[in-house]
């Protein structure tokens, strides 16, 4: 468990240097008595220290014995520490943003514009390899929000050539979060991607695409806009390479992999955005270099690997599923069964193992390494506390090490490995025997254990509906980010902005917040 200890980075300030008392006989610091030195020293810590989270002072002082002008650790007779963090509640930093459009009238308010917004990053968050004060952020596919036109279910995309992106940010001394760099993610020739869905047989999930025009109104989204649709001539636009990015890792050469919700894939990325490798489900995908597991392509659409990381030697990937994946059909969707892989990144081979959520159909929206086996992941509901007190946003430190690698289970009587849907017993998948038999039907697996680390409703009252991203600033500090939905979202599929608050007074926006005194 942890103490209280969620910081606002809003109020963090440079605090100055203290000065030692004067000595007995007024020569500032010399003891007249016994002619020994009273030394105050003062050490710069840095941003992420373990005693100063956001960097300040470390202030020694005692008797400088040998008279050699430093104090010895046996010299030392009182240490304090002035932080620039002050606990003083829980209002967190914003992040910056753009305006995308500002021409679409709000839902919610007839007769009023509202703002798209760029924003955005929250999909994931992970520190800098190697600058504590810096974090990469993630976007996803870019603003949507669900509508039904007349080619059926989908997504409308008010800024459909959007495009998904890493940013780079960095805390200032003040407590601001500033925007340093922009990574746009591009295919294998340079050119950039979009967030538009994959065709069917590469991990598209079916929607069909929306497009909102300069005047308001709504139309399929087609290849060439200027033209009626045609199913043959002018098909729905479509995008292979499109993602919709909802995991981060930063790797110390400069790429990162990003995990998603359409194939789910896992594509690496080279230090301007280029992709140079990629993983799925789809063997007859010739842009893969390892594959994973078949019964992955039955993700459910839009929770797919929400999470990822990388184990602390950067060699073996780690995703988690968001929720209950649809294998072999939706009818086992109200589960708690979660599916988390492994993959190594040198030789292709997998590992398999379970986690069991606390609610069903909750989602976990983030994962960062402790060790090659112990991990934080998010699991959390999509409640606003400020409608639901009950909202559960938690923090668990999970381990793999005594799980059962269901990938290593052999074949022997009920239990058979399927091509398609992995591990059976009886015929039956991993899924449907949660759901005709319950976890006890599981006879010859162990899921991951957990521990609970954080309950950031119960203690801060968290007020956003989706966190998705954490930080490891140091050994018992996080940063964690919500997905704002680019302020923006959908009633009935009509546009409108995104609020936090029934009253409809606080636009939801990225907002970091620092969680202190946490034990992993």
């Amino acid at each position: 468990m942890y103490k209280k200890g969620i910081i606002s980075l809003s109020v963090v300030a440079l605090l100055t240097a203290c000065s030692g008392d004067d000595g007995a006989d007024g020569t500032n610091g010399e003891n007249g008595s016994n002619g020994l030195n009273s030394l105050v020293n003062h050490q710069t810590l840095a941003f992420g220290s373990s005693d100063c989270s956001f960097g300040g002072l470390k202030i020694t002082s005692g008797l400088d014995a040998d008279a050699d002008g430093t104090l010895a650790e046996s010299e030392i007779e009182n240490t304090t520490f002035d932080c620039e963090a002050n606990t003083v509640g829980t209002t967190g930093s914003r992040l910056p943003y753009s305006v995308l459009r500002s021409d679409i009238e709000d839902g919610a308010k007839p007769g009023a514009n509202f703002e798209i917004r760029n924003g955005g990053y929250g999909s994931d968050m992970v520190k800098h390899p190697s600058n504590a004060n810096q974090f990469y952020a993630l976007t996803d596919r870019g603003p949507n929000a669900s509508y039904t036109g007349d080619l059926g279910t989908g997504k409308v995309f008010p800024v459909a050539d959007y495009t998904p992106r890493i940013g780079l940010f960095e805390i200032q001394d003040n407590g601001d979060v500033k925007i340093i760099e922009e990574i746009l993610l591009k295919r294998p020739n340079g050119t950039l991607i979009t967030g538009l869905p994959n065709s069917s047989a590469l991990g598209g999930t079916g929607e069909t695409p929306y497009a909102v025009l300069s005047d308001g109104t709504v139309e399929v989204l087609r290849e060439d806009m200027s033209q009626a649709y045609d199913a043959t001539n002018n098909p729905i636009l479509l995008d292979d390479y499109g993602l919709d990015g909802e995991g981060l890792v930063a790797l110390s050469d400069g790429t990162f992999w990003v995990s998603d919700e359409y194939g789910p894939h896992m594509v690496h990325f080279d230090i301007d955005g280029t992709e140079i490798d990629r993983i799925n489900a789809f063997e007859n995908d010739n842009r893969v270099t390892f594959n994973l597991p078949a019964e992955f392509a039955n993700r459910r659409a839009n929770r797919g690997m929400e999470g990822l990381a990388i184990t602390p030697d950067e060699k073996t990937l780690v995703g988690i599923m968001q929720s209950t994946m649809y294998n072999p059909s939706s009818a086992v969707k109200a589960l708690d069964i979660v599916r988390i892989v492994t993959v190594d990144t040198e030789t292709g081979s997998v590992s398999q193992y379970l986690y069991q959520q606390e609610k069903a159909q909750n989602s976990q929206s983030g994962i960062f390494a402790l060790s090659a086996t112990e991990f934080v992941v998010i699991e959390r509901d999509g409640a606003f506390y400020a409608s639901n007190t009950d909202a559960m946003k938690h923090l668990y430190k999970i381990d793999i090490s005594g799980a059962t690698d269901v990938e290593t289970i052999a074949d022997t009587g009920a239990w058979i490995q399927d091509a398609d849907l992995g591990l059976t017993k009886d015929g039956q998948t991993l899924e449907e025997v949660v759901l005709n038999e319950g976890w006890d039907g599981l006879t010859n697996i162990t899921p991951v254990t957990k521990t609970l680390v954080a309950d950031l409703v119960s203690e801060v009252q968290y007020p956003h509906d989706k966190l998705e991203g954490m930080w490891l600033i140091n050994e018992s500090t996080i940063g964690v980010i919500n997905d704002d939905d680019f302020a923006t979202w959908a009633s009935g599929g009509v546009l409108e902005q995104k609020y936090l608050d029934a009253g409809q007074t606080v636009i939801d926006a990225n907002t970091l917040y620092i969680i202190e005194n946490l034990e992993f």
